[in-house]
């Protein structure tokens, strides 16, 4: 009789799953020290609160110029807050496609069409984090 032990290995499917993981909790890291950076740079004094929400998702100086607060683009329009939008960006764009695909493949099951749809998931997320970084560094 012999005994069958199961090898662990990284799958596409465990990778995507820890990936999941760490990436809800690098958004709530992210949104964290938005929040906190944004209060250093004087959103305590300068900003409302929807506008500082609104900043800490996606910081970009336009949210700031669009309110009644005068000259911040200069201390807010750096290289940290291009990073910081680029990384919620990359995090919440890649979870968000990883959990379509999750749904869709539960559907569809092992059919023919499982490549296909996760190439299109794949096209779809690749011209998102384009077009985001795009906006991000020439807006």
């Amino acid at each position: 009789m012999s005994s069958r032990t199961v090898q662990p290995g990284l799958s596409f499917e465990y990778v995507m799953w820890i990936f999941t993981r760490i990436s809800g909790l690098s958004l709530i890291l992210l949104a964290a020290i938005g929040i906190i950076s944004a209060f250093a740079y004087g959103a305590r004094t300068q900003v409302d609160l929807p506008t500082l929400m609104r900043w800490t998702f996606f910081p970009n100086p336009n949210h700031i110029i669009n309110s009644d607060i005068p000259d911040v683009t200069l201390g807010w329009a750096n290289a940290f807050w291009q990073v910081m939008q680029i990384l919620i960006v990359f995090f919440g764009v890649t979870h968000g496609f990883n959990g379509l695909r999750g749904v869709i493949e539960d559907f569809i099951g092992q059919s023919i069409a499982r490549p296909f749809i996760r190439g299109f998931i794949f096209l779809l997320w690749t011209f998102a984090m384009v077009i985001a970084v795009y906006v991000i560094l020439f807006s």
